[in-house]
């Protein structure tokens, strides 16, 4: 574990063999973070946070109790999240909301969370703002964020002219509707 001395890591914090928290990173008790992530400088990871291995968190994150991240998952700086669809100050909810990043999904810089799952390999474009669960290989835009097409999981634009294409890595892809599609192999 590399940890900048700026850093805060709370007692009671789980973080992996080989992860990197940078300065004024703070890691609560309670939050669990995999191996070989990177979290950068001016991050928060509040108790109940689970984040798995190779997780690159950039600048300016914060993350909220209920926030889960798989493994691979890449948060651009700025991207904001929330847990509390009603929030009021000093009324608590019983639970807070749950937002899962699934394995490999991206989430471009000053994007909005709502809470939220995010499928496998999707691509969340820089300031999207959303507010609905995105399929897995989707590319969202916009605000409020709307498919606008597929990726990938090397992070290539899909192109469909039939109801399978082949991406420049090889990978083969069939599209079961306008909201679905899936890896073949």
């Amino acid at each position: 574990m590399n940890f900048h001395p700026q850093a805060l890591v709370d007692p009671g914090a789980i973080i992996g063999k080989g992860t990197r928290v940078w300065a004024f990173a703070h890691v609560c008790g309670g939050a669990v973070i995999g191996e070989d992530c990177n979290l950068c400088d001016h991050t928060f990871f509040e108790k109940g946070v689970r984040v798995g291995n190779r997780v690159t968190i950039k600048c300016g994150v914060y993350l909220w109790e209920g926030a889960v991240l798989e493994d691979d998952v890449f948060v651009g700086p700025c991207v904001a999240f929330t847990n509390d669809l009603r929030p009021r100050s000093r009324k608590y909810p019983d639970q807070f909301l749950k937002t899962h990043l699934q394995q490999g999904c991206t989430v471009g810089a000053n994007a909005t969370l709502l809470p939220v799952t995010v499928g496998g390999w999707a691509m969340i474009a820089a300031g999207a703002v959303v507010a609905r669960d995105v399929p897995a290989y989707a590319l969202v835009k916009g605000n409020p964020a709307k498919i606008t097409g597929w990726v990938c999981r090397c992070g290539e634009k899909l192109e469909f002219k039939e109801t399978v294409t082949v991406c420049a890595c090889g990978r083969r892809f069939l599209q079961v509707n306008q909201t679905s599609i899936r890896e073949i192999l």
